[in-house]
């Protein structure tokens, strides 16, 4: 895209202001990940065949004991006979529920033309988002003619100086090497701070790129085909060589990236540079011009998550043909907005995308991929219809009490632990003291009324809105932070723990069965969302979050030897989950699941022991056969029923740091003495663990 104030003459020495990426912040953690394949389940529609209890009985596998296998006891029929649709890449409660969410959300926006929305307001820029994006035949009567003035970005280019402004000048609205975001300072996280981190990779992460396995190969043989058809839909005539520069250049861009697993520490992550030290980390980079065209004040410490990536693409800069580097971004710019380009870009972006990353057999309809986009260009807006129509004030007040509950077992559960001692486990009880709560949507809405909507301008829409949101981001770096804000909309199915507000946070959309379930048991209520609610709680006391104080400030607040105590029994929990093979050779990353593990484990046990509590002493009724704390189990397995194609598996597998839903059922209850009571484990069931080897953390 081209920026009204952007001039190529002085590009070179430019102050001009430009969009920047938003890049996710390492310490806000969700239950699942952004596609919700990582923690799929079933989410049962009304009149759907459960017992009134909350247990689905339709679904289980008699043949499969629970002892053996949790998972398929509770989720096998399902399992054997539910086919993934043919437009989704897995499928199960996450996918199920968020597809039912997708189809009220398009009632609410389909609603607003008879309601004669006020010209810029809220609705108007809703409806007219939704119905440009839908508007495919618009779309192709354009042409290449919404993106030409971008391409002729790239032509203009001369010399490294104006390159480095093109990427900071695209930051936000096309992904380049170095993403920029504002975030709150680690060292003061009442304030924000510039954040660099890297990025710009056109196939999934730097294992497509650098792994000799056959499935990565085919990844990056499609990737080739995409760049290539790309190039040859603008008229390049040289458009295999020219895609093979890119993928050359990639490829180095990717040796220098670091894996995964590595960028979880947030002390490797916490490098603040002074200018002088910007320059001297990666000497040649035109620091000034990048940060002018991305928008940031001169002058100002920013903080460098990974800085020998950061060395090692200054360098790249300097020895990589400029010729190269325009292809590369022209490649970049075409991938961003493919879906709101003629037929041929849109199908050349599915068949890469959709087929060969992910797996799936069909396009998502379009209406659908339009609620994506008005989701993310306006999602508040959007959540403020939903609310209304579909979050009864009395979930909210019932998710309080159930947070409340899950809060008090925490502290308990601190109270009794052997292995801490008590100087930590005073600092302990402050962190939980201060966590910050948001059920449901924001107590204050954002505020849209400098985003430009046009009726008919689907790419120049989505252009702003991206631009919109990261103006609305860098500008306030240098300022308080925020605390009201939210990092997800209300109709967003998940949920999340923010480390540097210390907060856990809970969407409307989530608050459904089969995670919340007005009409069910409570032991089935406590296994689902009160084990969501734990899990979120734990990340505050994860291996990345236990290294932030209440807050949100990095400090240790560990003793030595709590600390080595701790990471004892997590090296065990890596070693555990290393060992699952959800594909055939590829295992699990003990090390990049490791804090999504210790979550899954410590907010089962969490929860369950506030389902005791909220029994207050009482035995929990038998109710059709079983017990409440076999209830309690098969709802906790519940959540996780989950299908995925292989495709999108071994995506996950590389980029994703929750562990498949199979897993994370199992994983969890075998370390649960809970478990083993409720089902009267014995050696020689396939979930029998010995009771001194379950690991144990919160």
């Amino acid at each position: 895209m081209t920026h009204p104030n952007f001039n190529r003459a002085a590009f070179a020495v430019a102050a001009t202001l430009a969009f920047a990426t938003v890049q996710a912040q390492t310490t806000a953690t969700a239950i699942a990940n952004s596609d919700g394949t990582a923690s799929a389940s079933t989410a049962r529609a009304s009149g759907n065949t459960t017992l009134g209890a909350g247990v689905d009985r339709v679904d289980m596998d008699a043949s499969v004991r629970p002892q053996d296998d949790l998972f398929r006891a509770t989720n096998g029929t399902w399992v054997k006979t539910t086919q993934i649709p043919a437009d989704k890449s897995a499928w199960g409660s996450f996918l199920e529920l968020r597809d039912r969410t997708d189809h009220e959300v398009r009632g609410l926006i389909e609603a607003l033309p008879a309601t004669h929305p006020a010209p810029g307001s809220n609705a108007q820029k809703v409806d007219d988002t939704y119905r440009a994006f839908i508007d495919e035949a618009a779309i192709d009567k354009a042409g290449l003619a919404t993106v030409q003035a971008s391409l002729a970005d790239v032509d203009s280019i001369k010399d490294t100086g104006m390159l480095v402004g093109l990427m900071g000048h695209w930051e936000g609205v096309v992904s380049t090497p170095l993403g920029v975001g504002g975030y709150p300072d680690a060292d003061d996280p009442t304030v924000y701070v510039a954040h660099f981190q890297q990025s710009g990779l056109g196939l999934p992460d730097r294992d497509y790129y650098l792994k000799a396995d056959e499935r990565f190969a085919k990844a990056r043989t499609a990737y080739s085909d995409y760049l290539v058809k790309l190039f040859s839909l603008t008229g390049d005539a040289n458009a295999a060589p020219h895609a093979a520069q890119v993928i050359a250049l990639e490829t180095k861009i990717a040796t220098a990236q670091w894996p995964r697993d590595q960028m979880r520490d947030p002390k490797r992550a916490h490098n603040p540079k002074t200018p002088a030290e910007l320059d001297a980390l990666a000497p040649g980079f035109d620091w000034p011009v990048f940060e002018a065209q991305a928008q940031l004040q001169p002058g100002r410490i920013v903080n460098v998550r990974q800085p020998t990536y950061v060395t090692a693409l200054a360098g790249l800069v300097k020895s990589e043909p400029l010729e190269s580097w325009k292809l590369y971004l022209k490649a970049r710019r075409l991938d961003s907005v493919a879906n709101v380009l003629p037929a041929a870009f849109r199908d050349a972006s599915y068949q890469y995308h959709d087929v060969a990353i992910a797996g799936v057999k069909q396009p998502l309809p379009r209406w659908q991929q339009g609620v994506a986009q008005v989701n993310g260009a306006l999602g508040e807006a959007t959540g403020q219809l939903y609310v209304a129509q579909y979050f009864p004030p009395a979930y909210r007040a019932r998710m309080q009490a159930l947070v409340a509950n899950l809060m008090k077992a925490y502290s308990t559960s601190i109270d009794g632990l052997t292995w801490m001692s008590p100087a930590t486990k005073k600092e302990a009880h402050e962190k939980l003291s201060k966590y910050g709560v948001k059920i449901g949507y924001p107590d204050t809405w954002r505020d849209y009324t400098a985003l430009v909507v046009r009726p008919g301008e689907a790419l120049a829409n989505a252009d702003r809105a991206a631009a919109f949101d990261y103006r609305r981001q860098i500008v306030r770096v240098g300022g308080k932070v925020d605390r009201t804000e939210w990092g997800m909309t209300p109709q967003t199915v998940n949920a999340y723990y923010n480390g540097n507000k210390n907060e856990i946070v809970f969407p409307a959309a989530i608050l459904q069965p089969p995670f919340f379930n007005v009409a069910a048991d409570d032991a089935v209520n406590y296994g689902a969302i009160g084990a969501v609610i734990g899990h979120e709680i734990s990340h505050g006391f994860d291996d990345q979050g236990s290294q932030l104080d209440g807050d949100g400030r990095l400090r240790n607040w560990w003793t030595e030897g709590d600390r080595k105590a701790f990471d004892a029994v997590t090296s065990r929990l890596v070693a555990q989950y290393a060992a699952y093979e959800p594909i055939p050779g590829q295992h699990l990353n003990g090390k990049l699941t490791l804090g999504e593990n210790i979550a899954d484990l410590s907010g089962l046990q969490i929860s369950y022991k506030a389902w005791k509590l909220s029994l207050g002493g009482q035995p929990s009724p038998v109710i059709d056969g079983l017990t409440g704390e076999q209830r309690f189990m098969y709802g906790f397995a519940q959540v996780w029923r989950s299908k995925t194609r292989d495709e999108r598996a071994l995506q996950l597998l590389t980029i994703d740091p929750h562990s498949p839903g199979e897993f994370r059922a199992n994983g969890a209850t075998i370390n649960a003495d809970a478990f083993h009571d409720a089902f009267g484990t014995k050696p020689g069931d396939k979930m029998w663990k010995a009771p001194e080897d379950r690991i144990r953390l919160w």
